[in-house]
């Protein structure tokens, strides 16, 4: 018997014709425009999240470098018989306690802090903080040729080491030098601290100023020209006696310098900068 043929196969449907196929993808004006608005909310919502993260970063590496900064400057006093490391020495060839200057050069290994301190000098180095990045200051000392970096961060002579440091050395020059052992108060007194002085563009500086300065007739007054940096979104990164590192955030009272947010922890000496200052004589 033979079998019935079988019947012929379904034609295949015809392709969509391209105009056809874009047009079930394609965007309505009104799609494209929800599309671009959603896109811009996200943004608006993340951009200032990830400028946050940043922030915190640099605070976070600006801390780094204090804790390394404030070891070295134990280390330091361990070495010499229990005494705070010096602010400077300008009677001759000046050397500071972040490096030394040597012509129109400087010469990092002969700082006081350096030889406790493996760090290099300079452009992202421990002694610059992160949210104060070379370019944006101009540096000190002037007399240093071609303008290398020396640090943005502040140390307490004022307090620590009163006969070496240079300027104000004959108004207290009075004062003990400080022995780690001597400290008021070493849990609150900065050691070191961001550091600033405005101008355009601002300069650095390695001297953590207090909010009053001594002078004739053993009186205080206050400083026209603070140097505490509240950088890190109104707050500034200090190291403390005790070894700690902490954050202060600024209150507007302390603002002397917008909007470089420039000014001092409060308005008096105590506790922080000259704990001891209302017996000075």
């Amino acid at each position: 018997m033979t079998p019935a043929p079988l019947p012929p196969p379904a034609p295949r449907p015809a392709p969509p014709s391209i105009s056809a196929a874009l047009g079930r993808r394609a965007f309505t004006i009104m799609e494209l425009l929800v599309v671009i608005a959603v896109v811009a909310l996200l943004l608006s919502i993340l951009l200032p999240a990830l400028g946050g993260a940043r922030a915190a970063g640099r605070q976070a590496a600006c801390q780094s470098n204090q804790r390394q900064m404030i070891l070295g400057w134990t280390l330091y006093a361990d070495a010499h018989a229990g005494r705070a490391m010096p602010l400077a020495d300008v009677s001759g060839q000046p050397v500071y306690w972040w490096g030394a200057v040597v012509g129109n050069t400087i010469d990092q290994t002969r700082g006081y802090l350096t030889t406790y301190l493996d760090a290099p000098l300079g452009e992202r180095g421990v002694f610059e903080c992160a949210a104060q990045p070379w370019g944006t200051y101009r540096p000190q000392p002037a007399s240093v040729s071609p303008g290398l970096p020396t640090s943005t961060y502040g140390y307490n002579g004022y307090y620590l080491c009163p006969p070496a440091t240079p300027g104000w050395s004959l108004q207290i020059g009075g004062q003990r030098w400080k022995r780690l052992s001597d400290l008021d108060r070493p849990t609150e007194l900065f050691v070191f601290a961001d550091t600033l002085l405005p101008g355009t563009p601002p300069r650095n500086c390695a001297l953590l100023d207090p909010p009053m300065l001594f002078g004739a007739g053993c009186s205080w007054s206050t400083n026209l020209s603070p140097t505490t940096s509240f950088r890190h979104r109104g707050q500034t990164v200090t190291a403390r006696g005790d070894g700690s590192v902490r954050a202060v955030a600024s209150k507007p009272e302390w603002i002397l310098a917008l909007p470089l947010n420039v000014g001092s922890v409060g308005s008096e000496n105590g506790p922080h900068y000259v704990p001891d200052w209302q017996r000075w004589r």
